[in-house]
């Protein structure tokens, strides 16, 4: 069963800075880590464009990018998983959560940035989240505000 969860953070940069942190090719990794050690996406994030988050060992989240308004908005359409470096986006458990939506919201909050992220996740994720997106919020503020 999907249930929606939503986090937040102030980041004391402008957007701008903070969607290049969020998307950047050295930054991504660096922000991601807490989820998945060695975490990188290859993308070039744009509406419609396939994405492959992976863990550089063959397994990771194979999405497309629903939507994407810079330094203001961006959707990740999760569509399957990467397994051995093999995509599925056909099994009974994949099914359960295909289309799930992972959704970064900047806004601008008396001269910092509100980052929210908003994301449907299956019962099984949700305390793993609960726990990780702190961590990677956390980093991705250091890097914004040096």
């Amino acid at each position: 069963m999907m249930k929606k969860q939503e986090f937040k953070v102030l980041i004391d940069a402008p957007r701008e800075k903070v969607w290049e942190v969020i998307i950047g090719k050295d930054t991504y990794p660096q922000w991601t880590a807490p989820f998945s050690e060695g975490s990188n996406v290859e993308t070039d994030w744009k509406k419609g464009s396939k994405a492959i988050f992976h863990d550089g060992k063959g397994s990771g989240m194979v999405s497309e990018i629903a939507e994407n308004k810079p330094n203001e908005f961006l959707s990740i359409r999760h569509l399957g998983m990467l397994q051995n470096g093999v995509e599925d986006l056909d099994s009974e458990e994949v099914k359960k959560w295909s289309g799930s939506l992972e959704n970064y919201t900047l806004k601008d909050v008396n001269g910092k940035t509100e980052w929210t992220v908003e994301m449907d996740t299956s019962g099984e994720w949700e305390e793993y989240m609960n726990n990780t997106w702190p961590l990677a919020f956390q980093k991705a503020k250091e890097l914004a505000e040096k």
